[in-house]
Formats: C-alpha cells, structure tokens, sequence
C-alpha cells in the first residue's frame, strides 16, 4: 500500500512540475505575440492559458479578455480577424472599419514581427535563465582555487581548505585548471595524493583525494540512472563488486556490460551505503565525425570533492553566457532533427508528452536550480519548434508571410485551408509518434 501511495505520489509530482514548466513557457511565448501585435496595432480578443472551459476570466482596457481554462495544457491569444485560436486557415468576418486591426488586414510588416515574438520571447527567456544561474552561482575563477568542500565518503582523505591556492599535484605544478586536468587523468590509482597549495601565504603540501573520484556532477531526467534513483552527489564505490576510484572507470565498466544488469554500490550523504541495478540503455551520442551507439546510464561526472572558488559575473557576461547556451540547444535540435531524418540516428530520440513531463518532474526532484535549467532547455526547444515551416506553426505562418513579400500577393483561401489541415494532421501524427515512443522504445 505504502509503495503505491509513493506511486501515485510521484505522479501527481511531475504532473504538478509538467504543467507548472509548461504554463510558464506557454505564458511567455503567447505574451510575446500579443504585447508585440498590441504594438504593432492589431487587436488581441483572447488571451488564453489552457483551452476548454473558461474558468475565470477579466477583460482589460484594451478589450482583451484575459482567461483561464480548464485544460492547462497549452494557451493561445486570438487576435481580431482569427478563424481560430491558431490563427490557421482563412479569416473570420471583421468589420472594414476595424480591418487594420485585425491580424489579417494588418501590414506585413506587423503580421510578421507578431508572429516571430512567440519563439523570440522563448529564446530570450531561455537567455534569462541560463543568465541568471550564472549570476547566482558565479563561475570559476582564473588560478585553480579550493572553493567549497563536499562531503564524501569516511574512506576519502581530504586535509584542503576552502581558500587554498593550488600550487603542485604529486609534486607536478599546476597554474591553471586544465593542468589539474592534465595532471590528473595522468595519476595512478591510490586512495591518497600529495597536494601543495598556498594557504595563509605559505606553502604547505596536505593529503587529498583524487582529483576525478567516481562522483556524479549530474544525473540525466529519464535516464537509467535517474529511473533508479540516482542523483547528482552520489559517489559510486563499486560495480558488480569490484571497487571503482574514478569515473572513467564508471564509464568503461558500463560500456564492457554491453547492455547487461549492473549493481553499482553508491555513497550518498546522510545515508548508508546502498545498492542500485541499473539497466544501460544504448544511446545516439554526437560525436566530431556524427554520431556513434554507446551504452550509457546518464551520468556525468569530471567533478572532484571541492567546487572551484567563484567570481560574481555581471550581467552583460551573464546574458553572454544565457546566449551561448540556448544557441547550443538550437544548434543541437537542428542537429538531431536532420540525423533522425537522415537515418543517422534512430527514430526512439524522438520523444512525447510522457518523456517530457517525466524529464521535467525529475528535474523539479533534483532541485530548484535544475527546474529553472529545464525550463530554460525546454523554452529554446519550443521556440525551436514553433519556426518549422509547418502550417499552424509560426514558422507556418512566417512561411505564408515570406511568399506573400516575394510574390506580392497572398496564398488563397483555400489554399490556406488546404495547407492548415496537412499541418494540423502532420502535428497531430508528430504527437502520437511521439507519445508511441515513449511508450515503446525503451
């Protein structure tokens, strides 16, 4: 009874994170086409969260009613001139005298720039996100620097301090923190290794661990080891009972199972050791050369039993950064769109609603931080999405608009009747195979 209660628990947890990551990212999409079609002089009507039933509803000075419905799952504004929430097909009725404000009888120009802002506010709050964690954790100093210290198992020797500058490793000078890098994958295995630093303005040379132990730094959503129950702090000690000192040790053994059971013996703060079967899963992992199948159970490690001391990053690094970061994520879904397509990589990459409410709700487990981070993932990706040149996308609707500037005049309303209704079943089906996915693939 107890486990089924957990169950259904954890059910209502990541439905809950689902529709809370999902409102967010909807709230700010469908805000940008309609601040952007106010500013360009085209009348909003509706200004939905959810579809279905209305359940509250207020009307502001601009004549806008804004509403809730019963179905959270989505939201759309309607502009004057709409035949539907969509905005696809051809137009409704609009009175002449109120033409310019309507969406279809406004000029291109603002046709265009309104149905454009929904991606780009998904973009530009995926830069705020990946910005703002920036700011709020800082990033890594120059000169490797001893920030704060983790815990780690009772066997782990760990004599630095925070504040210590790191000076030797082994006796092997270390000036930045890819010579830490270096110098480490370099090291034999023992337990212990001799590290110089500057503490207090002398150098002292104290015992710590090695500098790659076997510690997650981050545990995918809907991986293996996230279906487990791992999270990121573990530290593995061994796998099938043979002890494990690093982490490239973790992903050798992983690769040797060839997709068989594994048990991993894992430290975990605040707890008794404990054991965990993992079933790795092969996955499609971009490489320079394109992509190659390996087995993995979604870890990541590379961190060490410190965190590097941090500088505080100012806003205009921080968006620097935001930017870079979301670019990765559109770089990398145009990357895997054209693989399954291709047939470089198979079509079970492909996920649904299931694996993204999954993914969100153990994102929201893992922490506040890692929530914010997958909205921020999750906002570039739609964005993304939405400019496919699909009819009843934007990208749709910004194709329609780039024929009507080179041709001169628009597609026909049939033709636009005609084309909604393959992009609508072209959705539809995108949708069912991915929810197919998610329910089949492994």
């Amino acid at each position: 009874m107890s486990a089924l209660i957990a169950e259904l628990g954890g059910l209502i947890w990541t439905i809950c994170a689902f529709i809370i990551a999902l409102s967010i990212i909807v709230t700010v999409h469908e805000y940008g086409h309609y601040i952007v079609g106010r500013w360009s002089g085209i009348k909003a009507e509706v200004f939905s969260l959810g579809f279905g039933p209305r359940l509250i509803s207020r009307r502001d000075k601009h004549g806008t009613v804004w509403q809730l419905a019963a179905i959270p799952l989505g939201g759309y504004v309607r502009f004057l001139g709409d035949a539907n929430a969509a905005s696809a097909g051809s137009a409704a009725d609009v009175d002449p005298k109120l033409s310019r404000q309507s969406l279809p009888g406004a000029p291109l120009w603002a046709r265009f720039a309104t149905v454009a802002a929904g991606p780009v506010f998904n973009f530009i709050l995926s830069i705020l996100v990946f910005g703002g964690v920036a700011m709020w954790q800082g990033m890594p100093v120059d000169e490797p620097e001893v920030g704060a210290i983790r815990a780690a198992p009772a066997s782990v020797q760990i004599e630095l301090q925070s504040g210590d500058r790191i000076l030797a490793l082994d006796g092997k000078p270390v000036a930045t923190w890819t010579d830490l890098g270096k110098i480490a994958s370099e090291l034999p295995l023992q337990p212990s290794h001799e590290w110089t630093v500057r503490r207090d303005g002398q150098e002292i040379t104290v015992a710590g661990p090695d500098p790659m132990p076997a510690l997650l730094t981050g545990v995918a959503p809907r991986s293996a080891a996230a279906d487990a129950g791992l999270r990121a702090g573990d530290v593995i000690l061994a796998i099938d009972g043979k002890p494990v000192s690093r982490f490239d040790e973790l992903r050798e053994r992983v690769v040797a199972a060839h997709g068989a059971p594994i048990l991993l013996r894992v430290w975990r703060e605040g707890q008794d050791e404990a054991d965990y079967t993992l079933l790795p899963r092969e996955q499609d992992l971009p490489t320079a050369e394109g992509y190659e199948k390996r087995w993995m159970i979604g870890v990541t490690g590379g961190g060490t039993y410190f965190d590097p001391a941090t500088r505080s990053t100012g806003p205009f690094e921080a968006l620097t950064i935001g930017a870079a970061r979301t670019w990765d994520i559109i770089a990398s879904s145009v990357s895997g769109l054209w693989a399954m397509v291709s047939g470089q990589i198979g079509s079970c990459n492909l996920g649904g609603a299931i694996s993204i409410a999954e993914s969100t709700g153990q994102a929201a487990s893992a922490g506040g931080s890692d929530f914010l981070w997958w909205i921020g993932v999750l906002s570039a990706a739609i964005g993304f999405l939405n400019l496919l040149p699909v009819p009843i996308l934007d990208g749709g609707h910004l194709m329609f608009y780039l024929y009507e500037a080179v041709a001169g005049r628009r597609p026909s309303d049939r033709i636009l009747d005609i084309l909604s209704a393959l992009g609508m079943a072209a959705v539809l089906a995108l949708m069912i195979f991915g929810l197919t996915n998610d329910i089949f693939c492994p």
